[in-house]
């Protein structure tokens, strides 16, 4: 059992999300950068399917109920345990009644707390991921609620730290040719791959509004709605760009530009508002 004792902005517990049913208009949710959170679950011994815990900006702080092994990934952030530095990407045991706190990480914005053997909390349609656009799944954490722990574990770990690299606050994130590319300009694709964007306030777990030259229509047609993946970019009508992470829309009634590869979305799941980030054409 783990007591929250802090939150900090925003913790949500994720998993790797609802797979299967954007058909029925459920999206997949899971954690914004999932190679943070399976590192995390390797780093303890988890199968891949046990849910963490997603704290955003810090901030987060809880006490185990029991002799726990925990291990922290993603951002940076400081890691005191009992008010004593922690680890940060290795495996180490909390004893009853001790607490982890995570500080602000001075670089990237989501950290990840695993638990060996996952924490157990219903899940919704397969997945015990919180998804903040839909409202599936457990909402997020509050002071004194009280997190039981599963037994999604596989074999002992037997890593002792991760070399990690801190997330890049002006990342360099590939693109493919969107489905709609020639709804917009030729000129548009040229400023989206070379120019500087950076990351406005008006940006979550659902995607990243992007402030930076204005992507022009090539047509003033109405676009039927139509499926959305992750990293895809949608241009709505004032010409500033969404980039969407892992709670977005399964549908969307305005031309996608681009689309982010899929190994270059926990980049852009760390980027924090006012970082700055560029796109490369494929």
């Amino acid at each position: 059992m783990l007591t929250v004792l802090a939150t900090g902005p925003l913790t949500t517990v994720q998993d790797r999300g609802r797979i299967g049913f954007a058909g029925i208009g459920v999206p997949r949710s899971g954690a914004a950068d999932a190679a943070s959170a399976e590192l995390a679950n390797r780093l303890v011994g988890n199968d891949a399917a046990a849910a963490v815990l997603e704290a955003t900006a810090g901030g987060l702080r809880v006490r185990a109920g029991r002799t726990l092994l925990v291990a922290v990934t993603g951002a940076p952030a400081p890691v005191l345990v009992d008010r004593r530095a922690g680890p940060f990407g290795a495996p180490f045991t909390l004893r009853p009644g001790s607490e982890v706190a995570l500080g602000a990480p001075p670089q990237g914005l989501r950290t990840y707390l695993a638990v060996r053997g996952g924490v157990d909390v219903p899940p919704v349609l397969g997945s015990r991921s919180t998804d903040m656009l839909s409202g599936l799944g457990p909402t997020p954490l509050a002071v004194g609620d009280r997190l039981p722990i599963g037994k999604l574990q596989a074999e002992e770990p037997f890593v002792d730290i991760a070399p990690l690299r801190p997330p890049s606050s002006e990342p360099v994130l590939r693109v493919l040719p969107g489905p709609r590319r020639d709804w917009l300009t030729a000129d548009a694709w040229a400023a989206l791959t070379t120019a500087d964007w950076s990351v406005t306030t008006d940006s979550n777990r659902v995607g990243l509004r992007l402030a930076g030259p204005a992507l022009a229509r090539a047509t003033d047609d109405e676009l039927p709605s139509e499926g959305l993946v992750p990293g895809a970019v949608q241009v709505p009508p004032d010409g500033a760009p969404v980039l969407f992470l892992a709670d977005h829309p399964v549908t969307g009634g305005y031309p996608v530009l681009a689309v982010v590869v899929t190994a270059d979305l926990p980049a852009a799941a760390q980027l924090r508002p006012g970082d700055r980030v560029r796109f490369r054409g494929g």
